[in-house]
């Protein structure tokens, strides 16, 4: 999982919603690897294939929004191959039933390689809601990209 906050990759805030984030993922039993980047879009884009190549997900937290300094979206959409765009669908719009703000959020999903990637945004109770939305079909997704056999996808 990759933080992206300035205040966070300077030590001056507390990566709470990492620390809920890596809770929830090891919750559902994946081992996580941890990294903090700030709100830069080469440190963003380099930390997701770092993470992409010794992972089958990488989840991001922080820098979705409209502030100048959000630049989470673009940074993925650099670096992933193919978009998944009912993820971050999906997350806006159980998001938007809880809170207006959520209208302001840019998140963006796909593949890199056979690599999920999701944007969630910087809020603790974001990366919960919007965890909560992808955990459902996660499994599913990363065995699709694993090119595993499935019950919707048999030879």
């Amino acid at each position: 999982m990759l933080t992206v906050s300035d205040g966070v990759a300077a030590g001056t805030r507390e990566d709470r919603s990492g620390d809920v984030l890596a809770e929830l993922l090891e919750a559902e039993g994946y081992d996580v690897a941890r990294r903090v980047v700030p709100d830069e879009r080469a440190a963003i884009s380099d930390a997701i294939v770092e993470l992409a190549g010794d992972s089958r997900v990488v989840l991001t937290t922080g820098g979705t929004g409209v502030a100048p300094r959000d630049v989470t979206p673009e940074a993925t959409a650099a670096v992933i191959e193919r978009a998944a765009p009912g993820i971050a669908e999906a997350i806006r719009a159980d998001s938007i039933a809880k809170t207006p703000h959520a209208l302001l959020s840019r998140g963006t999903a796909g593949v890199l390689g056979s690599t999920l990637v999701v944007n969630l945004p910087g809020s603790p109770g974001g990366c919960r809601d919007g965890f909560a939305v992808v955990r459902p079909a996660l499994a599913h997704a990363l065995e699709l990209l694993a090119g595993e056999q499935t019950a919707h996808r048999q030879t």
